[in-house]
Formats: C-alpha cells, sequence, structure tokens
C-alpha cells in the first residue's frame, strides 16, 4: 500500500475546535458513536452471511472496550466488515457539510449535541471531543483486501498507511487528552456503556474479572483450584421489548422491570407494544404504583433506538400523561441523534404518540371490562394517572370516560355513568341540578361528612393533587351537574330545595346574637351569618364558598389565578339559630356570652382542622373549667 497523507474535505481548519467546544457539555456521548458504528459493521457482516455473501465463517462477533492507562488510550474493537482504503477516503475524510460557514450558520438553531451531530454527521468525529489523536487499525472481509491504518491529530491533516490488523474488522485507537482523563477510568466508562449500550443486539466486552475454577485434586485427594479470566460481557442482547408477547411470562416482565428500575416497587401491570405500520415501534410501558406527589415519577421511560439508548427525555414521543408510565420504546424510525426539533415535526413521532395513547386506553378498557374487581383494586394506584390523561388529552378522555372511576368514602367504585344515575334521584336540587358532593380528606372532614350521609347524601374522595383540574372538566362535560365540597356551605344549603327551616328568633335577637359572636371571634375574615337551619346541625359551622376555594386552590397549583392567591382566607360562619346551644347562649348573661360564643366557635375551628396555637391552647383550657 502506498503511503498518503491528505486534508479531509471541510475546507476549514477550525473545524475541530468547534466539535471540542460546542459538543463538551455532551462530550460522552462520543462512546455511544463509536460503540453503535461497530455495532452496525457487525450486523452489515451477519446480514452479508446470512445471504451467503460471505466466504469466511463469521466467528466471535462480540465488540471489545478496552483501556490502556499507562498508554493513555482507549479502544473501541469489532470483528464486523471493515473497511477498504478506498472506503477510509469516502466515509472517514470527508465530512458531510461543506465547510465551517455553514456549520455555523446552522449550528445557530441547535440546542444540544445530539442536534449537531446528526444533522452534520459527525459520529465518528465527536471522538476528537476527548481525544488529542485518534486512529483507525481496520482490515475489510473482502477478498484479498489488505490492512489500513488511518490517523490523526485534531487538525484536518490525516495520514493513511498500511496497517498492523491480521482479522477482518475494525479498531478505534483514542489518545484521550489531558482534559478528557475521567474516560481513562474503568468505573466512568463502565457507567456509560451501562446507560447508552445495555441492550445492544451485539455483546459487548468491556474487561474481565478473575474467577477460582477448580481443575483436579492434590495427593490427599483435596481439590485443586486455578484462576482464569472471565470476559464481563455487559449487556443484554435480547432484551424483552425485542421478543413476542407468546415467548414471555409474568416472572420475565417483572424481573426486566427490576433490572431497569431496580429500587421500585413492582408495576401493577403492563403493556407489550409490537407494531409495524405505518412505522415501526416495540416496547414495553409498565404501570407503575403513583403516589400522590407524581412530580417524581416522571421521565422514567427510556428511549431507544435498534437498541441503543437514545434519551429520557420522551415527552414529544408521548402524550403528557403517559410520562407517568415506566418502561421503553425503540423505534428505528426515530435517528439516533435525534434532536428536539425533529421530534416536534416529525410525522411518525406525532403517529407513535398517538397510538400509544390509543393502546393504553385499550389496555385499560379491557382490565375494567375483564376483570373490574382487580381494576378497582388498582384504583387507588391508576387512578391519578386515569385522570391526568383526561385531563389533558381530549381523545383519551372519550375513551376514559368508560373507564374511569369514582370512589366515594364507603369505598364503593362508579363510572361517571353510574355515578350519576346513583345520586339522581336524591341529589337533585330545586333547578334541577344534580349535585355531587366530595370531601379532600375524609378524616379531616368527618364532622360535615356523617350529617351529609345521615340525610342520604353520597359524598365522594377528591384527595389526588389534580381533584382541582379534573373537579373544572366533569362540570364542563356534564350536563347539569355541579360538585360541592361538604364544607362549601352549610348542609341545608349546599343542594337547595324548595323546602327552607325556619327560626323563632326576632330581628332583634338575631342581631344581638351576630354581634355576641363577632365580638368573640373578633376576626373581620370570619363572616358571620345566622341562619335557619335542622336542630340537628352543628351548632356553628365554618365553610368557604365553592368558588372562592377553587380559584386559591388553582392558584397554588399554578393555574394562574394570582389574584386569588395572594387575597386573604375569608370564611362564612353559619350560626345555627335553631340549635339549643345557641339559644342557651342568647339567654345567657352577658358577661358570660362572649365566652360561650367563643367556645362554639372554637368547636367548629376544631371540626375545621383550624384551631392551632394560642387559640387550640386557650380553648383546652376553657374546656377543662367547664369539666
Amino acid at each position: 500500500m502506498i503511503q498518503e497523507k491528505g486534508t479531509i474535505s471541510i475546507n476549514t481548519e477550525n473545524i475541530f475546535p468547534i466539535i471540542k467546544k460546542f459538543l463538551y457539555s455532551d462530550h460522552e456521548i462520543f462512546l455511544r458513536e463509536l460503540v453503535s458504528n461497530a455495532v452496525d459493521a457487525t450486523q452489515k457482516l451477519k446480514r452479508l452471511a446470512s445471504l451467503g455473501h460471505l466466504k469466511q465463517e463469521p466467528g466471535d462477533l462480540k465488540i471489545k472496550v478496552a483501556i490502556d492507562a499507562k498508554a493513555g488510550t482507549l479502544t473501541i474493537s469489532d470483528r464486523g466488515i471493515g473497511m477498504t482504503d478506498e472506503e477510509i477516503r469516502k466515509y472517514i475524510n470527508q465530512i458531510a457539510f461543506s465547510g465551517a460557514t455553514e456549520f455555523m450558520e446552522k449550528f445557530k438553531e441547535a440546542k444540544d449535541a445530539n442536534e449537531i451531530i446528526g444533522r452534520f454527521g459527525l459520529g465518528f468525529y465527536s471522538a476528537f471531543m476527548v481525544a488529542d489523536q485518534v486512529e483507525i487499525q481496520t482490515l475489510s472481509y473482502q477478498e484479498g483486501a489488505e490492512p489500513v491504518r488511518w490517523i490523526c491529530d485534531g487538525s484536518t491533516s490525516f495520514e493513511i498507511s498500511e496497517g498492523n490488523r491480521s482479522d477482518r474488522g475494525t479498531e478505534v485507537i483514542l489518545h484521550i487528552n489531558e482534559e478528557s482523563k475521567e474516560f481513562l477510568e474503568a468505573k466512568r466508562i463502565r457507567e456509560i456503556l451501562d446507560k447508552y449500550c445495555k441492550f445492544l443486539p451485539v455483546p459487548i466486552q468491556f474487561g474481565t474479572t478473575e474467577e477460582s475454577v477448580e481443575d483436579g485434586q492434590d495427593k490427599d485427594g483435596k481439590p485443586t483450584y486455578k484462576t482464569i479470566e472471565v470476559e464481563n460481557i455487559i449487556n443484554n442482547t435480547h432484551p424483552i421489548w425485542i421478543k413476542s408477547p407468546s415467548e414471555l411470562k409474568d416472572e420475565d416482565y417483572l424481573a426486566f422491570y427490576r433490572d431497569l428500575y431496580p429500587f421500585s416497587e413492582e408495576p401493577l401491570f403492563w403493556i407489550h407494544l409490537n407494531v409495524d405500520y405505518p412505522f415501526n415501534l416495540t416496547g414495553v410501558l409498565y404501570f407503575p404504583k403513583l403516589k400522590n406527589d407524581f412530580e417524581i415519577q416522571k421521565n422514567k421511560i427510556k428511549l431507544f433506538s435498534r437498541q441503543v439508548f437514545i434519551t429520557d427525555e420522551v415527552k414529544d414521543i408521548v402524550p403528557e400523561f403517559l410520562l407517568l408510565l415506566h418502561g421503553v420504546i425503540d423505534s428505528p424510525d426515530i435517528p439516533l441523534n435525534v434532536s428536539r426539533s425533529f421530534l416536534q415535526a416529525d410525522s411518525n413521532v406525532k403517529k407513535i404518540n398517538s397510538y400509544i395513547s390509543r393502546k393504553v386506553a385499550d389496555k385499560l378498557q379491557e382490565l375494567f371490562n375483564k376483570e373490574r374487581k382487580s381494576y378497582e383494586e388498582k384504583w387507588n394506584d391508576i387512578g391519578l394517572f386515569v385522570k391526568y390523561g383526561a385531563i389533558s388529552d381530549e381523545k383519551f378522555n372519550e375513551k376514559a370516560k368508560d373507564f374511569l372511576l369514582l370512589t366515594n368514602t364507603k369505598k364503593e367504585h362508579y363510572t361517571i355513568e353510574e355515578y350519576g344515575a346513583k345520586v339522581k334521584d336524591f341529589q337533585t336540587d330545586k333547578d334541577g341540578t344534580q349535585v355531587w358532593l366530595y370531601t379532600f380528606d375524609a378524616e379531616r372532614q368527618h364532622s360535615y361528612i356523617r350529617p351529609a350521609e345521615q340525610k342520604g347524601y353520597d359524598v365522594l374522595l377528591m384527595n389526588s393533587p389534580i381533584d382541582t383540574h379534573f373537579i373544572q372538566q366533569l362540570e364542563m362535560k356534564l350536563e347539569k351537574t355541579q360538585l360541592r365540597r361538604v364544607d362549601a356551605d352549610v348542609l341545608d344549603k349546599l343542594i337547595p330545595q324548595e323546602e327552607t327551616n325556619q327560626h323563632s328568633l326576632s330581628g332583634n335577637e338575631a342581631t344581638r346574637l351576630k354581634e355576641v359572636f363577632e365580638k368573640a371571634i373578633g376576626n373581620p375574615l370570619m363572616k358571620v351569618e345566622i341562619e335557619s337551619q335542622h336542630e340537628g346541625n352543628l351548632p356553628v359551622t365554618i365553610t368557604m364558598e365553592e368558588w372562592m376555594r377553587r380559584m386559591k386552590d388553582m392558584s397554588k397549583l399554578g393555574g394562574g389565578m394570582n389574584f386569588y392567591g395572594s387575597m386573604p382566607d375569608t370564611y362564612k360562619v353559619s350560626v345555627n339559630a335553631n340549635h339549643k346551644a345557641i339559644k342557651k347562649i342568647l339567654s345567657a348573661e352577658e358577661g358570660v356570652q362572649p365566652a360561650m360564643a367563643r367556645q362554639a366557635f372554637d368547636l367548629a375551628l376544631l371540626a375545621q382542622g383550624m384551631l392551632k396555637g394560642a387559640d387550640l391552647t386557650a380553648f383546652v383550657e376553657r374546656s377543662v373549667e367547664v369539666i
């Protein structure tokens, strides 16, 4: 072979400093790129062998990654198809753009290293992010091919000469630069291989370990041992998502989940995705046990392209609510060097998004139809997810209305249609509007729930962090239906009817009673009203109007209601004029009326969980005196 020196066809000497500077934040992906190239070369060889075009035996096809800390090199080698000197010139010496001017112009729009590498075909050249010098030793599978050596020091100059490789394949030798010494540490390389290469379809060997094995017996008959080196294969070449569901058992899916998320609880169930038209997609999505703080549950879906890990930022590929799922998606239709702008614009990505949403809805409907009891048992864990989907995805909501469950304080479950039929006859107000009562905390609001249930009303449990939004949506979708929290008003006014209770207080007595309570409370944000209620209701009830509390809840969730979020809390103090305790306060001596009123008011605060600090201490002391 004639030795050759030349210049890489990029028309500038500044491209490598540009690569190093702009790609530095993502510099670990160089290893993904080089290993992926080795996988491609190996897969091509397998294809040639399967077609009968390979005259030699394929032999051992594993890819090796090796560190030589003393020499300061990191080597990636394969036994794939290799390259001829002509192919070196074609694929290595020409970068897929005309010059640095075009590069810099287009780079202005790029957001990350993936986008730059993908757009400009820089996969191999990402090696110069971490290496001062890169050497290729390669031998093509083609009969009569000669070994080739290519070397470049990070400038645009290269050298091609006769190589020293004696068997088919390629090795890329990186002479790691001073700033990148971390890539000569075994722990760091293993970390990157685990991240990007854990499920590659070709075995990846990284280093060896010593293992003691029995090799005979000594003169006394005791076993003797020898030390052998065992190759460390770091990847699973046949992950479950590329297998047929008929090949797999539940334990296979659970074992894979434990491999992905070793410290998580077991999932509730899963969906195996497999489609080849109009796009290619495989994967397994798991339904985890969701906690109410669902932000920490997000971004657990891993995106692969032909078993190479790309990213776990998949919000453009799956609908937002599906980010609560865990698992893997693999699509060769998504390029390895994927960019955010590509994902947002690509038609296949949009189809994948819709397909996954539909498959999830179909799976939930199937579980509900076939195993309703089991589905209800899981509802506490999946309810948040389904509600989130119904709120954020209109197409999913259309399907979800048939398997979305409402749960009451008795732990009974109903679909939306079933619940409307359940409460229609006894929770319809005088205007013909159904009123669905709910609580955010059945324990804390028990003193409001019990009288409602005694009156024959049903109370729903709405205690997830998104139920404020979910309630809003229910009211928008349902005709003549309102939801009201059990503490939004006194019981008789929650579902107003034609008949109303009357009290026997004169106008002067009602005015005097109001003044007594206002003086005892001493807080202008507590608006006192004297009301006619059933004598069995509480003597004093503290409520906040439904609309006001919703606005404040929305502001806490970032719903844009900042005006209401900054307003002080205002409450209505409903004094039950028909209660014997209130009548007793009114007939008591003037000097003791404020203390009695305050005690009744503090009982109402206690029922709402609002009695704290010095007020709670004072209440306890007054109660002890009464005893």
